[in-house]
């Protein structure tokens, strides 16, 4: 798949990389091109695309964490592929799909590692797990709504994971870590792409404002999930990021954007939601009804 800048929102746009951290870390190089994931027919080649997970078997409490990172993107990637053909440009439907084939590339990279503790392949956790299998967290089960709907969820989306693989880029388990490396330099795009069409939404009409006002405070109670401290944390010190730990870097980031974009940051209750413990939001089953019924319908099949 070639490159393509998202609806013309790339490195020359009204806020730069220096303003999503404090101190500017991380800001892009001028001249740098996007980097996104290909997705390719070619099984040998599919192979070659997923970063880490050779010869080494991942422990329980590790697998368990690939699945919380693999779900999260694995849904995501799902939600995003519902707007190809609907985007309300064409270059968006692109861009979309751009995101979504990334998201579906860091899926399989820990999906598959996280199978390697029971001999389970990325197709199987993708297509034969039930809903309260899954570990993805309540923000990325958000359904799409309309256009602003998903670029709120995509804002806060992506700026959590960028700041998630940042810091999993130094985990003591090198799957993880590699996973992270090539993850982060996508996310980055991702969340250019949705601090861009947020400021495009705040500052045009008064209808688009007002939709991704109210996009915003329908999607933010689900964002406190993202930082919870569970129990499996405790155990994977050193291997797993504490949630906890990337909540000011988030804040910082979101405030930014808000102040540039004259939004007020919300401070409704946070929902009670527990995606990591198997507890999904109401419309988690219809989405894997629509990702699974092919594999389930013809197992085994190959074409």
């Amino acid at each position: 798949m070639s490159t393509i800048g998202h609806t013309g929102l790339g490195r020359d746009s009204s806020v730069g990389a220096e303003n999503f951290r404090p101190d500017g870390e991380n800001a892009p190089q001028t001249g740098e091109e996007p980097t996104h994931g290909d997705v390719t027919v070619e099984q040998l080649e599919l192979s070659a695309e997923l970063a880490g997970g050779e010869g080494r078997a991942a422990t329980a409490d590790v697998a368990e964490y690939a699945l919380w990172l693999g779900d999260d993107a694995l849904v995501l990637s799902q939600q995003l592929g519902a707007w190809i053909a609907r985007a309300p440009e064409l270059e968006e439907d692109v861009a979309l799909a751009n995101i979504a084939l990334d998201l579906l590339g860091h899926a399989r990279s820990f999906l598959r590692y996280a199978g390697t503790y029971d001999d389970r392949t990325e197709d199987d956790l993708a297509y034969w797990r039930d809903e309260p299998d899954f570990r993805s967290a309540w923000l990325f089960e958000q359904p799409n709504g309309d256009f602003a709907q998903t670029i709120a969820r995509q804002l806060a989306a992506s700026v959590y994971l960028f700041e998630l693989y940042t810091a999993l880029q130094t985990s003591s388990d090198d799957t993880l870590a590699a996973i992270a490396a090539k993850a982060v330099k996508e996310v980055e795009y991702h969340r250019d792409h949705a601090v861009q069409w947020t400021l495009r939404l705040a500052g045009g009409t008064a209808e688009s404002r007002r939709r991704m006002i109210r996009a915003i405070g329908d999607v933010w109670p689900y964002v406190g999930e993202l930082f919870r401290d569970e129990p499996l944390i405790e155990r994977l010190d050193g291997v797993a990021v504490r949630p906890s730990m990337l909540q000011p870097a988030f804040d910082a980031v979101i405030s930014a954007v808000f102040a540039e974009a004259g939004l007020d940051v919300p401070t409704t209750p946070m929902s009670s939601a527990g995606g990591r413990h198997g507890s999904h939001f109401p419309t988690m089953g219809y989405l894997l009804a629509e990702m699974q019924v092919l594999a389930r319908q013809h197992p085994g099949a190959t074409w």
